[in-house]
């Protein structure tokens, strides 16, 4: 009887629930102490346009640990006797930091020029049909830089060849790249609503659907574009 027990013990569905919730309060902790010292200057910065480079620099910490609570939210266990939320996040940040931030950088950058476009665009002198042009721009780079978020955090690949695989995905898996959309929209009408810190303090639950939306897109990486 009691090895019946061990072997059901942490299986249940309690047991799983216990242990999803632990591992989301673990990865959101680890996430917030990894990305603090930028979002601690995020917040104190003022609403302003011209503060917005600087805002950039301070969301540049929260690539690498966006793709490594990816990983461990990838990486998870259901039963609550093997749970190591926290190795999983550090082995993560580890091996995705630097991919993470060759493709962070230059996406918080082309945002920072297409916002910066859009506080100022009256003084630009483009006609008004440019300006929702840009935001599709932008829209559109934002959902890329979803999918290639999720793809470095789970594979191995060059930049370059992340971003591409990125860009094919907005068009070839739509259910995916809506799921995406969803939850750019649902987090600014929370950000806009509620609170800007809401975004911060939900993240591991948005990143945990942000890889289940991702789930067609990680199956065909796996299956035909790695060995």
């Amino acid at each position: 009887m009691s090895t019946v027990r061990a072997d059901v013990f942490g299986t249940g569905p309690l047991s799983r629930a216990a242990a999803l919730i632990h591992t989301l309060v673990t990865v959101e902790a680890l996430l917030l102490l990894t990305a603090a010292p930028g979002l601690a200057g995020l917040f104190l910065l003022a609403p302003d346009p011209a503060n917005l480079p600087l805002a950039a620099l301070c969301l540049l910490p929260l690539g690498p640990s966006a793709a490594a609570a990816l990983y461990a939210l990838h990486h998870r266990s259901g039963d609550l006797t093997e749970l190591r939320p926290s190795r999983a996040f550090l082995r993560g940040w580890r091996m995705n930091a630097v991919p993470a931030l060759k493709l962070w950088a230059p996406l918080l950058g082309w945002l920072t020029v297409i916002a910066f476009t859009l506080t100022h665009f009256p003084a630009t002198g483009l006609p008004g049909w440019w300006a929702f042009l840009l935001a599709l721009i932008g829209v559109g780079s934002l959902l890329c830089g979803a999918h290639a978020l999720v793809l470095t955090a789970l594979f191995t690949f060059r930049a370059r060849d992340t971003a591409r695989l990125a860009a094919y995905f907005l068009a070839r898996r739509p259910r995916s790249t809506l799921g995406a959309l969803s939850l750019l929209i649902l987090t600014a009408a929370a950000t806009a609503l509620l609170t800007e810190a809401l975004p911060a303090l939900l993240a591991a639950p948005l990143l945990l659907s942000l890889l289940h939306a991702g789930r067609p897109v990680i199956e065909e990486t796996r299956d035909h574009f790695t060995a």
